[in-house]
């Protein structure tokens, strides 16, 4: 999934001159305007693209596996793509669709990108064009219960999770349900796949994780009950690791084939963990109810920082983009914010080994980890560098190597 990482694309600016859609306009307090009367300046180029205003909450986002567009679906049902840019005024509305008649609770794009499926409460699936937004399938009422989660197997096969504990699995060339099967006592909330696109994993709201085989379109287990909701699922470390996020603030680790009972498990000092996204095979970002996004290392375990935060207000979901150097969140603010996280595999967590800043706040990882568009977060973040060096100093901290700018 992940590619290298591609030169920066700056659109052509002849659009520039109509009125952007869907984005929130963030004033820059330190452009003057050219008091010598030259040349206008030409369109700004940030460091991330600029965040996109809603006008109802989303759920989930996706991001495009070879293109800078995203989708995301919200409570009303409707489903929008937009295209972003990291040049200022670039972001664009492509299109948006309603046919959910009911809140959209999951978008996953097709592996060549071409497809985009939903997933809604009104019990739905759908199949859309992802070029022109059209609907090509529908499977009215997939689900007695409202679904709640959606994988993507392959081109074909499709997973989807309801509130009730159902999982079914389809055959979209044939349009029909391949696996329905009842383990799970309350709602399945997140759906992982192994590489061998052979075991399925889900988590759900009764505290365990179910175990099935899609080749032999069985259940195998469930795993050992844990104190609060399992709410996400991922797999870290070559597949090795298997990660659930919980309502608790707890992340439990599993080793592959030991899914019985976890192997270790890890309290995040959050009020949940309620997705996670895998970075690197050892770095994950998690999102919260708290409304921010932890940078956490699996083995050793730690919270290597703060990505950045929806002030106040929770988060439904992360997604990274198709060049590994965003990280987008939606959160009950309507917006969907980018983060830079182009510089996050080169961590090394050795750094953090050091005494908890006196303000308790955590690491900043991006320059926008602790406020948006601050006049002051470059000056601030300078400031704290240098405090920080001379905590190692003082500390005699021989790791002199940054991977976190």
């Amino acid at each position: 999934m992940d590619k290298t990482e591609a030169p920066e694309t700056i659109r052509d600016p002849e659009t520039s001159d109509s009125e952007p859609v869907g984005q929130e306009q963030d004033p820059d307090p330190d452009e003057d305007e050219d008091e010598d009367g030259g040349e206008p300046p030409g369109p700004k180029i940030r460091d991330t693209p600029q965040d996109i205003r809603l006008e109802a909450i989303a759920n989930t986002v996706a991001l495009h596996p070879s293109r800078d567009l995203l989708v995301c679906g919200d409570v009303d049902g409707d489903v929008y793509a937009f295209s972003y840019s990291c040049t200022e005024g670039e972001n664009r509305e492509v299109w948006s669709s309603g046919h959910h008649m009911k809140s959209c609770r999951q978008v996953r794009f097709s592996a060549d990108g071409l497809k985009l499926y939903s997933v809604s409460r009104d019990k739905a699936v759908h199949l859309l064009d992802v070029e022109r937004g059209q609907l090509v399938t529908r499977i009215r009422g997939a689900h007695g219960a409202p679904i709640y989660s959606l994988l993507l197997v392959d081109e074909n096969i499709l997973a989807t999770g309801d509130d009730g504990g159902t999982l079914k699995v389809w055959d979209m060339r044939k349009g029909t349900a391949i696996m329905d099967l009842k383990h799970h006592e309350d709602y399945i909330s997140d759906i992982a796949v192994d590489q061998a696109k052979r075991i399925l994993l889900t988590t759900s709201g009764d505290g365990t994780m179910g175990v099935f085989n899609i080749k032999r379109r069985r259940f195998e287990l469930l795993s050992e009950y844990q104190s609060s909701d399992l709410t996400s699922v991922a797999l870290m470390k070559r597949g090795k690791k298997v990660v659930c996020g919980s309502s608790e603030g707890t992340i439990y680790i599993f080793n592959w084939n030991g899914f019985g009972a976890t192997s270790d498990r890890f309290a995040v000092k959050a009020e949940s963990v309620d997705c996670i996204a895998p970075i690197t095979d050892n770095i994950m970002c998690t999102a919260s109810m708290d409304g921010y996004i932890r940078a956490i290392n699996l083995l050793p375990n730690r919270v290597i920082g703060c990505i950045g935060q929806h002030v106040g207000e929770p988060i439904e979901e992360l997604a990274k983009s198709w060049d590994s150097r965003f990280l987008v969140s939606c959160g009950h603010d309507q917006l969907i914010k980018f983060w830079d996280i182009s510089s996050l595999p080169n961590t090394t967590v050795n750094e953090y080994r050091k005494r908890k800043k006196k303000d308790g706040r955590m690491k900043s990882l991006t320059k926008k980890a602790h406020g948006d568009n601050d006049f002051f977060s470059g000056l601030v973040e300078e400031t704290e560098k240098k405090k920080e060096e001379e905590e190692e100093e003082e500390e005699d901290d021989s790791d002199s190597d940054s991977g976190s700018d």
